[in-house]
């Protein structure tokens, strides 16, 4: 029977484990994650991340909306910081992603373009590392902000984070080198070529593009993301075959498949599937209770956990998986605001 691995807490690779330590396991063993503590030591509920192994000594950690201090419609690991979620759980919530990663985590403010930072060039302003999205920065007042929509780092113990609730998130790294990166790839900064200019910072650090390696992080599909015939075609036209025809009747776009055209143009060709770690993840927390609870509070789908896990054909999508936060789901619910997770890459000290 097939070994599989399961979500984070408390820093290790197994969820809510049942045998601390253990790096992976059937998931026919995997029986109640609700009989395991949801806490630390100190009583502070402990974030639920999905790590992927991208190459040897760099992870991808993936949060999910589970596992932090934030309430309502931010439930409940709420990462962003210019929705109007309270600053001082939004700090927590990424205090708590910085301890169980064991770095340091690298902020910017995104905004849809081309540009790529050097995340070398930061320095510490916040309790949990370098903050610099221009949003809530817990209790100190707002952060700076840097507008970009890449990071790049040769610096080891350094997680750049990406924000995203439909958007895609792409994690890079050049093993040999030791460069790593991180790019937020919706349809504009697709458009402005976000993932040729942070493949092109990483190769003024050293990095060879034939030593790169990527993955895809959870994103709107192109069976959700529903954008009008105009918008559809010129996207199409920059990035063929992407045009879709949604679920929802109308024409649409794959941004993945978008992005993968543009790996492939830089030279990018060694690229991780993170699907079937996001998958075993979600079948581990089918029954997860304070994921049920959040899908009867929402009011963005069914109220039923297990309904939206069986309706569900792409678990990497943000729309069709509750475990990730949503903007178009949200919208759809008619809500002003909702959550973002984050999309991390780390290399090991």
């Amino acid at each position: 029977m097939n070994e599989r691995m399961h979500p984070s807490r408390n820093g290790n690779d197994s969820a809510r484990p049942q045998n601390p330590g253990t790096r992976e396991r059937n998931v026919s063993q995997v029986l109640d994650s609700n009989a395991l503590d949801h806490t630390d030591g100190e009583g502070k509920p402990i974030p639920v991340t999905i790590p992927i192994a991208l190459c040897d000594h760099v992870t991808v950690v993936y949060t999910t909306r589970l596992g932090g201090v934030s309430t309502g419609d931010y439930a409940s690991c709420n990462v962003g910081g210019r929705g109007g979620d309270d600053p001082v759980s939004v700090g927590a919530n990424r205090s708590a992603l910085a301890r169980q990663l064991h770095a340091r985590i690298s902020l910017v403010s995104q905004v849809h373009s081309g540009i790529a930072a050097d995340a070398d060039l930061f320095s510490d302003n916040a309790a949990y590392g370098y903050d610099f999205s221009g949003g809530a920065h817990g209790d100190r007042g707002p952060a700076p902000a840097v507008k970009a929509d890449g990071q790049v780092s040769a610096r080891a113990g350094v997680a750049l984070g990406m924000f995203a609730a439909d958007c895609l998130p792409v994690l890079l790294a050049d093993p040999q080198a030791g460069v790593i990166a991180a790019a937020h790839c919706g349809r504009k900064g697709l458009q402005a070529g976000i993932l040729a200019n942070t493949i092109g910072m990483m190769r003024s650090k050293g990095a060879r593009t034939d030593s790169i390696v990527a993955t895809l992080g959870p994103r709107i599909c192109g069976d959700c993301y529903e954008v009008g015939s105009d918008i559809a075609d010129e996207f199409d036209s920059q990035f063929p075959g992407t045009y879709t025809l949604t679920t929802y009747g109308g024409p649409g776009i794959d941004i993945a498949q978008a992005a993968l055209q543009e790996l492939h143009r830089a030279g990018v060709d060694h690229i991780v599937d993170s699907r079937g770690r996001i998958d075993a993840a979600t079948q581990y927390l089918d029954h997860d209770e304070e994921l049920s609870a959040l899908c009867q509070a929402d009011g963005e789908a069914s109220p039923v956990l297990g309904q939206r896990v069986q309706d569900m054909k792409n678990s990497l999508c943000t729309v069709e998986n509750p475990l990730w936060y949503s903007h178009r789901r949200a919208a759809l619910a008619h809500k002003s605001h909702e959550g973002r997770l984050l999309a991390f890459i780390v290399r090991e000290d």
